[in-house]
């Protein structure tokens, strides 16, 4: 809204009240005889204490002092709601350009204090809460602006815009219609053209929604959100040669502006038409050298066809531009092509040309840490410690580097400190997350996370990992709504796109799962929807379209293991398993030297019974990579399995060398301890495992049969014994540790209950005598005869027979 339209509102209100027409003049009259009203008045009280009280001059002076400070009080005061509300507005609208929103609220606030019917001022509010991630509190603040003002364009459109971004039909199909009304007025409105098709192409009317799109680059031919939305509709119609042509209309209708060229760019590498990619963003450089977006998409795209040397000049050139954050470009890119000592060495030219820049400090440390040199960025974050003990930076990054080297103490030490001084730091709880994970407490990990997604929920990281981490844990109901709650532009980006699908997949919503594939291939055909793609495929036993997308995300990324694995089930789902070994044995041989390749082999050897040729993958998959403890836990098992005791207990303890919180490596020390009799190391193991990962219910439970069995802590072992039920309340043998806890308590009763849910699985024939010798302390003579004489068929040399043949009191 424009001053002049501030002008003609607020002189409609004045014009009631002030009928000469000179609102100026009218005001200054009506403060002149407050004014006047305020001196008689003084005047009079000063005359009354004079009579009454007697006065003198210095009286008299002190009260025209008095007037003095209530004239200076009055002319303070005269400024109109109007202008206190102008005033309250810019600032607000100041505020908003620095994104301080917080701030911005409270400006626009206090100009809706000062008029309380201006729809301007709840419009400029919506936008700050906006800001804020209060959406709900946004679209009241926009729905009121239209209330004051139905023809507010822009808080009626907001409104729309607010509800095309969901994926709730009700509320597209709402916003469509809004959107229709608003388009009656001024069918000409590119924004509201725009936002109309969007909903539109949600709600499937693909026709109307490139009607509409085409309307809108007429009445904005420069329009480069139309230009992009008609392309991905042209594609989502399965016409690329329309969604070409789209952007290169909006290249020649913007012939001076780069980010056409980039855009049509970074389309063509999507469709891997890569040489036309080069010369569509060596345009965009032409049109603007400095264009750092086109600039870095060049460079990579270099790197990747192998033009080395083109792209090192490409990133020297992005890393010339004033814009601080290019200059690490070339840094990061001799950083990625190995030449590490080079990287370092030019991460140490940055971050001593500018010392105060704590990001260009970040940054180095990283690199000593990828390198090897953790003393090094150790010494550099000492330093900064010691010239500012309170540098939160600095203790976040020690504290992740403390972590990675297996200091938990010292890295919580550290984020706690963080923490004392600022707690609500997402970044803080984001690294102790990261802590919790390399500690294998996923249940801690997850309130992290959470707490700092709630913290700042526009961090997109923190989001996916949540949401990944709720679909490794079963929660994908849970992760599919943490996803949805991200930010409306960021709902649209791949990666949410990506792990939405994976939720999708895994509550097996497969009609929603194919569209969003579809929407995601549209815009890129990246290799976890190519797998995306193949399960699908897979999923209707279109066998040959489900490998050709596999075999092209393989393609893309030939250390795809995901990708690997659904290719080699669509041989074995066609009851192929000779070839499906056979493929994975030739992409093996292809990549001796990786430990997660050779791993993933003996994984399928082991499956198919080849129990040597599988310790000959994981044997390589350990040359390959010392520290994989994938392929030490797995050699472990194999030793194990063997009857090798000595070899398994020892990779297991080498493991546990290399990180002492690894959950499974300590139960399976504990089960082998276990089995060779050494009860009290078993105890020492099962408890590190619960107290490393206390969600661990088969740690849990061996703890607690032991500690009854052996330790003699019935108290003690119940506590465990109810946590592994609680986390795993079908498992039969999970139940028959509680039951028998309970029965050595002498809980009868409690422990029939327990026992008869184990019994009813038939796996184990000792759970039958537990049963068999609770039913007889119960009283229940006949069920503990029938139980008893049923377990007896089946294995009566166990030493529970003879224990259950005297509490039932049934002789040899």
């Amino acid at each position: 809204m424009s001053f002049n339209d501030y002008g003609f509102r607020f002189y409609s209100v004045w014009k009631i009240n002030c009928p000469t027409g000179d609102f100026g003049t009218h005001r200054r009259q009506r403060t002149r005889h407050k004014i006047n009203y305020c001196i008689r008045t003084h005047m009079q009280t000063t005359r009354l204490f004079f009579k009454t009280r007697g006065g003198t001059p210095e009286k008299l002076t002190a009260g025209l002092f008095a007037i003095a400070a209530i004239l200076a009080g009055l002319s303070g005061c005269a400024r109109s709601p109007v202008e206190r509300e102008r005033k309250h507005l810019s600032a607000g609208k100041l505020l908003i350009e620095k994104h301080d929103y917080a701030r911005a609220v409270l400006q626009f606030q206090s100009a809706i204090a000062a008029m309380p019917r201006d729809a301007e001022a709840y419009y400029q509010l919506g936008r700050a809460f906006e800001g804020t991630h209060e959406y709900q509190k946004a679209v009241n603040a926009y729905r009121r602006a239209r209330e004051l003002d139905p023809k507010h364009t822009a808080a009626q459109l907001r409104v729309a815009e607010m509800m095309a971004s969901t994926s709730n039909p009700e509320l597209l199909a709402d916003a469509q219609g809004r959107l229709r009304a608003l388009l009656s007025g001024n069918s000409a409105d590119p924004d509201a053209l725009s936002t109309l098709a969007l909903t539109e192409l949600k709600l499937g009317s693909m026709d109307s929604a490139i009607g509409h799109l085409e309307q809108s680059l007429v009445a904005e031919p420069r329009g480069m959100e139309s230009s992009l939305l008609l392309a991905r509709a042209e594609l989502l119609k399965g016409d690329p040669n329309g969604a070409e042509k789209v952007l290169k209309n909006a290249c020649a209708s913007a012939p001076h502006s780069a980010a056409p060229w980039v855009t049509l760019g970074a389309f063509y590498v999507a469709l891997r038409r890569l040489p036309e990619a080069e010369q569509q963003l060596r345009k965009a450089i032409e049109v603007d050298p400095k264009n750092g977006n086109a600039l870095m998409k060049l460079g990579k795209l270099q790197a990747f066809l192998g033009h080395k040397q083109d792209a090192e000049q490409t990133f020297q050139r992005l890393a010339s531009l004033p814009d601080p954050g290019a200059k690490p470009a070339h840094a990061l890119f001799l950083f990625e092509e190995g030449r590490r000592d080079e990287a370092v060495r030019e991460f140490e030219r940055l971050s001593k040309q500018d010392p105060e820049d704590r990001a260009a400090r970040t940054r180095l440390v990283s690199a000593y840490m990828a390198t090897g040199r953790a003393v090094e960025g150790e010494r550099v974050l000492s330093e900064a410690l010691t010239k500012n003990k309170k540098d939160l930076d600095a203790l976040l990054q020690r504290a992740e580097l403390s972590g990675a080297a297996g200091k938990y103490g010292s890295a919580e030490a550290d984020l706690n400190n963080v923490l004392t001084q600022k707690p609500n730091s997402p970044e803080a709880h984001y690294v102790m997350a990261r802590l919790r994970q390399a500690q294998g407490r996923p249940l801690m990990q997850r309130q992290e996370l959470s707490e700092a997604l709630r913290l700042n929920p526009a961090i997109l990281q923190i989001r996916l990992e949540l949401a990944q981490l709720l679909l490794q844990t079963n929660g994908a109901k849970t992760a599919l709504e943490t996803l949805d709650q991200a930010l409306p532009s960021q709902r649209r980006s791949l990666p949410v796109v990506v792990a939405r699908n994976w939720a999708l997949w895994a509550l097996g919503d497969l009609a929603q799962f194919r569209k969003g594939i579809d929407q995601g291939l549209a815009i890129q055909r990246l290799p976890d929807l190519l797998i995306q793609d193949g399960l699908s495929k897979l999923n209707q036993s279109n066998f040959s379209g489900a490998r050709a997308a596999l075999e092209e995300a393989l393609k893309i990324d030939p250390r795809n293991l995901r990708a690997l694995e659904v290719l080699s089930q669509s041989y074995v789902q066609q009851k192929q398993g000779p070839l499906a070994l056979q493929k994975v044995k030739e992409y093996a041989a292809r990549f001796p030297k990786s430990a997660p390749v050779q791993a993933f082999l003996g994984q399928i050897l082991m499956v198919n019974g080849q129990r040597e040729e599988a310790r000959r993958a994981f044997v390589l998959a350990e040359a390959a990579d010392a520290k994989y403890q994938p392929a030490q836990m797995a050699l472990a098992q194999i030793d194990a399995a063997d009857k090798k005791w000595d070899a398994a207990r020892t990779r297991l303890k080498a493991t546990l060398a290399a990180n002492p919180n690894n959950t499974l490596a300590h139960l399976w020390l504990g089960i082998i301890e276990d089995h060779l009799g050494n009860r009290q190391d078993a105890v020492k193991e099962y408890r590190q495992a619960v107290d490393a990962d206390s969600s661990q219910p088969q740690a849990l439970n061996n703890l607690a049969y032991l500690l009854l069995d052996y330790g003699h802590q019935p108290d003690e072992a119940l506590k465990y014994a109810e946590k592994a039920q609680e986390l795993a309340p079908d498992n039969p043998s999970y139940a028959d540790t509680l039951g028998w806890i309970l029965y050595r308590k002498g809980l009868y009763g409690m422990a029939v209950k327990r026992m008869e849910i184990a019994a009813s699985h038939k796996e184990n024939v000792v759970w039958r005598y537990h049963l068999a010798m609770a039913y007889a302390k119960a009283g229940d003579a006949e069920r503990a005869h029938a139980t008893l004489e049923s377990a007896l068929k089946e294995n009566s040399n166990l030493p529970e027979a003879k224990a259950a043949r005297q509490v039932v009191g049934v002789s040899n």
